[in-house]
């Protein structure tokens, strides 16, 4: 490789960590620039459902000794199913895309990836995974807040005005709050507020016996009328009776039922261990467990948002810049189709930089051509299922801005 120049990286996230260990695998120069003090400063989402096409992005991605390492710290859950269940009462209702309305007819939806099983994993041991032997190339604390061109490269500048050392490339990783996505577009990508909101939580092993085996949806349309309330949740038997082992669910409403104290939904712990308790206070004691037994400082909100479901916008292609993940791309959780698609860019983009041996024009903007294609359709999936689903729907008013925190 006849890089000169790193590849500089803001954010820290799964696509940020996945496209540095891609360039490191083909021994070009990279830094990864991430705001967060440390890789244990925020909490780390809900667990991240792995497509066909993600597991294969990820394993063309990452060195045989790490794949092997991170397909090992997957969960495999065994099952095609998505079964939904009324949590008022504890009665099976159905399984498929819209079974929470309908009887026990028509086709179900396939969740299974890998050896006919549904295979999941933590987002924080996604990146750990991710971040493991390039540890020396991420600087903590670096907040990217825009960037300038040079004569013959890029250089991002932080938030206390200081820059970055002159790189190659620049790509913008860092989630919705992109600054760099901003500029790089001119505004043209814009992430949109769907009003849901959710928390996550986890709970020991024991808490989930009462469900068994498999990814069941809990669907709630009584307790605030004319809303709905919803879980979701995977139970792997491999690691049921691990006393050490947590499971996660994910929980959320249409807009209006989740309200984050002082609308503060960077808020974790306790806040949001109590608004999952009042909401579930009535359901069945098969699911009580799930909430008694949480551990409360692992509560966090989070909300619905996604990027316009017309797709991929189009803007002037930048040489030296590009962007990845929801920077580019942000998605509902409907589907589990957002960091499938964000591991596809790391790949995609890792993979153009290695075929090309060096720094040189065309390179994101064949990226660009090939990612907006996919992304698109992904992005318009998310969004319509979620309608459905959640029971959300776009105001084009309710644009997200970057910000510091």
């Amino acid at each position: 490789m006849t890089f000169t120049k790193p590849v500089l990286i803001s954010g820290g996230g799964i696509a940020s960590l996945l496209l540095a260990s891609t360039l490191r695998r083909s021994n070009i120069p990279f830094i990864v620039y991430e705001r967060d003090a440390s890789p244990i400063f925020r909490a780390q989402g809900y667990r991240l459902r792995l497509s066909n096409e993600g597991l294969d992005a990820i394993e063309k991605a990452l060195p045989p000794e790490k794949w092997e390492t991170f397909w090992a710290t997957c969960g495999k859950t065994g099952g095609s199913g998505l079964v939904t269940i009324d949590p008022l009462t504890g009665e099976t209702l159905s399984q498929g895309p819209d079974a929470a309305s309908r009887p026990n007819t028509g086709p179900r939806e396939v969740l299974s990836s890998r050896d006919g099983k549904v295979v999941g994993i933590s987002r924080g041991d996604m990146r750990k995974v991710f971040m493991e032997g390039i540890e020396d190339s991420i600087r903590w604390g670096h907040h990217v807040r825009s960037y300038e061109l040079t004569a013959d490269g890029v250089r991002a500048i932080f938030a206390d005005g200081s820059e970055s050392e002159d790189g190659c490339l620049l790509v913008g990783g860092e989630g919705i709050y992109s600054y760099v996505a901003k500029q790089l577009s001119g505004g043209k990508l814009k992430v949109y507020d769907l009003g849901s909101r959710g928390i996550h939580g986890q709970a020991p092993t024991a808490a989930f016996k009462g469900l068994g085996e498999g990814v069941f949806r809990l669907v709630d349309e009584k307790t605030v009328p004319g809303h709905k309330i919803f879980l979701i949740t995977n139970v792997r038997p491999q690691d049921m009776d691990d006393p050490n082992v947590q499971f996660g669910w994910t929980m959320g409403g249409s807009p209006g039922v989740v309200k984050a104290p002082n609308n503060n939904y960077t808020l974790i712990g306790k806040p949001a261990a109590d608004i999952a308790k009042s909401l579930t206070e009535n359901w069945h004691p098969r699911f009580k467990p799930l909430f008694e037994q949480m551990n409360e400082s692992e509560a966090a909100f989070w909300k619905i948002t996604c990027s316009s479901p017309d797709g991929v916008p189009e803007w002037t292609n930048e040489p030296r810049v590009t962007v990845i993940g929801d920077a580019v791309h942000s998605m509902t959780p409907a589907g589990g189709i957002g960091a499938n698609t964000a591991v596809r860019d790391s790949e995609l983009l890792g993979r153009l930089l290695a075929e090309a041996g060096e720094f040189r024009d065309g390179i994101t903007e064949a990226y660009e051509k090939e990612m907006r294609v996919y992304a698109s359709e992904a992005v318009k999936t998310s969004f319509n299922q979620s309608v459905g689903a959640f029971g959300t729907n776009i105001d084009l008013n309710a644009t997200i801005e970057p910000r510091d925190v």
